[in-house]
């Protein structure tokens, strides 16, 4: 356990007693959100990234011990366990030099090698490679046997080359030397496969494409990997020039196999024989064990890389600025079977519903806005939320219509991504919600919701239905489950919940609270009334005196009996407050708020042995401003009008849109049309920029520019340099050259991008 605190210090630059201290928390059963906030005494203040980097760290060392520990039991069992082997599995510090080590031990399936060496080979095979003098079928005579399944020389030979092939390809040494330098000199070699063009068409910027293999970013990994599933593509690994390597030259691989077993040719009788062996390892045993785990290491950081960027995405979603508590009007477009309508209240309750038909067939354009002007005259809403979808834009149109032959509604009117909505309203919790509304009503309820208060909507979706991602099908679900589980536990705290007004949904991603503690509160809250104060949670039935530490914090009570319990700071700290009050003789409800006093206190006069300074630091900011919102202040894109589908776009049009998705290759931008357009790397800014989220993130509203409108393909290509001068479509793009020289690489997402995009890419190249 020490070398695991040690090997965590070194990675995080901090001390070894910070991660013992926050390691024995997470033991303990405290969440990150809690240790962040609450403890950070005791783990010097480590924010909530280096604890996340902690957690997931701390998981694969602990892994990597307890496999450690089976490998080492293993080889002691087949009493092979020598002080040198030992050692060796000690230090490794990765699983793949543990396997590798572990490979001449593992229990197998009776190989041929094994044959060969029960037929008393191995004396013959060693014999070879140690004395490359001795004249191979000479040598081999001597050990023909047919009782030992040896009918002839050729069978000796062939049973000897067994062994050392297997000894070679099991070498650990070996394997990392060929490892890191098919990572470093090798190429991924990409092929269409027969007969699969046209099905595979989306793919066609991989149908002959090769990139060094160390270079390739995670989208394009994905896809490729994609087209193999998908039976479009095959691919290999390839060295620079290896398809003009004359058939008897040996493969740089095959040198290095030679070369670490000190095989060399000096015009021996052996030196044939063993260059065959040495050529049949590589072919047969290592250049396929190599490939799998090359192509594997691929797949784990391309994964690892869009698992980061579904997680900033969804984050950044999350915490989009909530409209706040005010009545609003939820519209889910449909067009032959009608726009579902849900009016809710400031507080997310449903308060009425109907069902209009302004589009065709039935055509009802008046009638709806007479329909929709009664609701919000009656209800007094102030906000008109329409979803993103089919129908958008003519809903948005009849929207604004409405608010033209009714100016005194007043109303604000908001088009919001709708995704996941479909998904929620066909949800076990939107069924025990809403038992006696319509699946589709259900949806313009939450498209309704997902507008004052995204956070506390979105909560109740999984978080992969929300389409903020990159090839989220594609990569380990688990990780994936685990990582974006992680963004909203700490969006959700982050912001802290009401804990009078949170759905159960909510409730479960607060600090210590599981689905069944949140049913409870719920349900204790439907049956006695609002809460009073945080400590009456204590009433709730399983929710304990830990469960209770872990969640009070992000709890709050709005106009309870204690002020404190609308803020965040902890009732364990509240004594901190008080005995403030109490020197100053002052109210603790007067302290709040009173930014210049609180600025003349100084907060090393009120720290005790229970609360350190940074507590005392955070109780003091929380005062000046509690419960305030780390979200931003709310704002909304202005599609412009006469823009509703991709053919009334026109190139160099300047338009405001809201960004939807920010990937390794750039931001996808809501324009109004029913189909983002892409903002490619090479066009977010006047500037080199290496990361897109350095730039924009979900939700940001921007300007932007028309470069290219592909209709047949459904692109839009756009850019936020509104200097650029849009310009015809380059060809397409063209296929690295053996010299590894490429004139437009292929940049490709869900999908290969449009030639106009490698063109972009070009221009950044030569910015750069």
């Amino acid at each position: 356990m020490n070398s695991i605190f040690q090997k965590l210090a070194e990675e995080l630059s901090v001390h070894q007693s910070q991660i013992e201290a926050t390691v024995a928390l997470i033991d303990e059963g405290a969440t990150v959100p809690f240790i962040a906030r609450y403890r950070k005494e005791v783990t010097g203040s480590l924010d909530d990234t280096q604890l996340r980097t902690l957690e997931e760290r701390l998981r694969y060392l602990r892994e990597l011990e307890d496999r450690r520990a089976t490998i080492i039991n293993s080889v002691k069992e087949q009493d092979k366990l020598t002080p040198e082997l030992e050692k060796a599995l000690l230090s490794a510090d990765t699983k793949n030099r543990l396997e590798d080590l572990y490979l001449p031990y593992k229990p197998k399936r009776r190989t041929k090698a094994q044959i060969a060496i029960e037929a008393g080979l191995e004396p013959l095979a060693l014999s070879l490679l140690e004395n490359t003098t001795l004249d191979p079928e000479a040598e081999a005579l001597r050990y023909v046997s047919a009782d030992k399944g040896v009918a002839d020389v050729k069978a000796a030979l062939e049973g000897a080359k067994f062994i050392l092939m297997e000894r070679f390809s099991e070498d650990a040494d070996l394997l990392e030397k060929l490892r890191q330098f098919m990572w470093n000199e090798g190429q991924l070699v990409v092929k269409v496969v027969e007969g699969q063009e046209e099905a595979g068409a989306k793919f066609r910027d991989y149908f002959d494409y090769r990139e060094p293999l160390k270079s390739v970013p995670s989208h394009r990994a994905l896809a490729v990997l994609r087209g193999r599933n998908e039976n479009v593509l095959s691919f290999t690994l390839g060295l620079e020039g290896d398809a003009d390597l004359p058939r008897t030259a040996l493969h740089p691989c095959e040198s290095m196999v030679a070369a670490h077993f000190k095989i060399k040719q000096q015009n021996q009788p052996a030196d044939k024989w063993l260059a065959e062996v040495v050529r049949w390892t590589w072919k047969v045993k290592l250049s396929s064990h190599i490939e799998t785990e090359l192509m594997g290491r691929i797949r784990e950081q391309s994964e690892e890389e869009a698992i980061k960027v579904f997680a900033s995405n969804l984050k950044d979603l999350l915490l989009a600025a909530p409209a706040g508590p005010r009545a609003t009007l939820g519209l889910d477009p449909g067009i032959r079977t009608g726009v579902k309508v849900a009016a809710v209240d400031a507080t997310g309750k449903v308060i009425d519903f109907t069902t209009i038909y302004p589009h065709a067939p039935k055509n009802q354009w008046k009638e709806s806005i007479h329909t929709l002007a009664a609701l919000c005259a009656k209800h007094k809403i102030e906000l008109v939320s329409i979803g993103n979808g089919t129908a958008s834009r003519e809903t948005d149109k009849l929207v604004s219509d409405l608010m033209k032959a009714f100016p005194e509604l007043k109303l604000t009117k908001l088009v919001v991504n709708e995704a996941g909505a479909s998904v929620y309203s066909a949800s076990e919790f939107a069924a025990r919600e809403f038992p006696d509304l319509d699946v589709t009503i259900r949806g313009a309820v939450s498209i309704a919701r997902r507008l004052q208060d995204p956070l506390a909507e979105l909560v109740k979706i999984d978080p992969k239905s929300i389409g903020v991602g990159q090839y989220q099908h594609d990569v380990s679900q688990p990780q994936l489950a685990r990582s974006l589980g992680a963004v909203v536990e700490d969006c959700v705290n982050a912001v802290g919940v009401d804990l009078n007004t949170a759905s159960a949904p909510l409730l479960t991603k607060v600090s210590g609270l599981n689905s069944i503690i949140a049913e409870n509160i719920v349900e204790f809250r439907n049956q006695h009334g609002k809460f009073s104060g945080r400590k009456d949670l204590l009433k709730v039935p399983r929710l304990g005196e830990k469960t209770f530490e872990q969640a009070a914090g992000f709890l709050r009570i709005m106009q309870g009996k204690n002020p404190l319990d609308a803020s965040s700071v902890h009732p364990e700290a509240y004594s901190v407050v008080e005995s403030i009050a109490a020197k100053y003789q002052r109210r603790v409800d007067t302290l709040i708020g009173d930014t210049s006093f609180l600025r003349s206190i100084k907060a090393e006069d009120h720290v005790s042995e229970r609360f350190g300074l940074p507590t005392v630091k955070d109780i003091l900011v929380e005062l000046d401003k509690p419960g305030r919102d780390p979200r931003p202040e709310f704002k909304a894109a202005t599609f412009q009008e006469g823009i509703e589908e991709m053919k009334d776009l026109k190139t160099g049009m300047i338009l405001e849109g809201a960004v939807t998705n920010v990937t390794n290759f750039g931001a996808f931008v809501d324009i109004g049309v029913h189909q983002d357009g892409l903002v490619h790397i090479s066009s977010l800014a006047n500037r080199f920029v290496k990361d897109p989220r350095e730039v924009v993130k979900a939700g940001d509203i921007v300007k932007v520019k028309v470069l290219e409108v592909d209709l047949p393909r459904k692109r839009i290509a756009l850019t936020m340099r509104l200097d650029e001068t849009p310009e015809p479509a380059s060809p397409a793009p063209e296929k690295r050259n053996r010299s590894n020289k490429m004139t437009n690489a292929p940049d490709q997402g869900a999908n290969s991008l449009a030639a106009a995009f490698a063109a972009a890419k070009e221009k950044q190249k030569s910015r750069v």
